[in-house]
């Protein structure tokens, strides 16, 4: 666990021509903030939640789920003396709850995270967190009403690669971005037989809203002109939905492609690679927690020591960025209104690929109901 309110950097080991720069990509827990936190939904993924709190010396006070059994899992597993709840309703109303997580489906998240925000409580909901651009702003809007903290779990900000090079790029370390390109090879088949199969757009919707959201932690508040996209099924794959799929931007003055091969059965390949015009940046590795991130400038080229993973440490990124917002009183980085230009990107890529055409941003509110069904 790192010690409260400091901010863990790279190693000092590093190989290249010159030592890697320092920057915080590490997550910073709060100075002396440890609010009782209440978990509203008990699947899966919340094994990665919990296991995070839990190392970073988080307060998880309450747990819901419609299956009780699954919440007194999680209470086994990682926190004992958590209250266990079956409505929502219930856990927001307790008084030692000051925050809540919402990790439920997408239809389900925006009446609870609504009843949360009335009820005062800072809020942090898992990705997507909503499916109508319209409807989000409306939350944000509500949030900033009642005076609470809505941000969203978008963990890959906080993979240790993917945060290193947000904060170089944001540094200014290779200058004026002119390009960003990700491509993912990888075997997702898993999915064949689980309720991850009946979602049509798994890869660009469920799966790729992560490199979308990493772009546009990239290109800040450059205008998106146009995103085309396409998805295809592989002749081999075993899961129901398209493996296969792809995504072309033009920004002001850069371009950036995202690509997406979901049935590679050999030689897994996971990489960023990002150009400016002082430098670019390099991330490759046969997975996404495995990773080796090059700096190459005028200076030559550095690779920094990587500490921690994506999972756990994505979930830990997340909630701490929360929690620091809270106690020094400003907007999280990963809040639910920055979040929203991600959104429509990603709305805008699903809409692309189901008309074969070029999609502007931000002119599809809704994510198309094919895309989850």
């Amino acid at each position: 666990m790192s010690e409260p309110g400091k901010q863990e950097t790279t190693q000092h080991v590093s190989h290249g021509s010159f030592p890697a720069p320092k920057l915080p990509y590490r997550p910073r827990d709060p100075r002396a903030y440890r609010p009782g936190i209440g978990l509203v939904g008990c699947g899966g993924i919340t094994f990665e939640h919990l296991s995070a709190y839990r190392g970073a010396g988080y307060n998880v006070v309450a747990l819901c789920d419609l299956d009780p059994k699954r919440a007194k899992k999680r209470r086994e597993e990682f926190y004992p003396k958590a209250k266990i709840y079956r409505d929502h309703e219930e856990l927001i109303a307790d008084a030692k709850v000051e925050v809540v997580d919402v990790t439920t489906h997408p239809p389900q998240r925006p009446p609870i995270l609504e009843a949360a925000i009335r009820a005062r409580k800072h809020v942090l909901s898992q990705k997507p967190y909503t499916t109508d651009l319209d409807d989000g702003e409306r939350l944000a809007n509500l949030a900033d009403e009642h005076r609470v903290k809505l941000a969203v779990n978008q963990n890959g900000r906080w993979a240790p690669h993917f945060s290193y090079l947000r904060h170089a790029v944001a540094e200014g370390l290779i200058g004026e971005l002119t390009s960003a390109h990700f491509s993912v090879h990888w075997d997702h088949n898993w999915v064949a037989g689980t309720p991850f199969d009946d979602v049509r757009h798994l890869i660009l919707y469920d799966f790729a809203i992560h490199w979308f959201d990493m772009l546009m932690c990239l290109v800040g508040k450059r205008h998106v002109h146009r995103v085309s996209a396409s998805f295809r099924r592989s002749k081999t794959q075993a899961a129901k939905p398209a493996l296969l799929g792809q995504a072309i931007v033009d920004l002001d003055g850069a371009q950036a492609s995202l690509v997406f091969d979901g049935d590679t059965h050999f030689a897994p390949l996971d990489q960023a690679y990002v150009t400016g015009s002082l430098g670019t940046i390099h991330s490759v590795g046969n997975d996404l927690k495995s990773q080796t991130l090059t700096l190459t400038t005028a200076r030559g080229s550095t690779q920094p020591e990587l500490v921690g993973k994506w999972f756990p440490d994505g979930f830990h990124g997340t909630m701490a960025e929360l929690l620091c917002a809270i106690e020094e009183d400003r907007e999280p980085t990963n809040s639910a209104r920055n979040n929203l230009a991600s959104l429509a990107l990603c709305f805008a890529a699903v809409e692309s690929a189901e008309r074969g055409r070029p999609v502007v941003p931000g002119t599809v509110r809704k994510l198309p109901e094919e895309a989850v069904d």
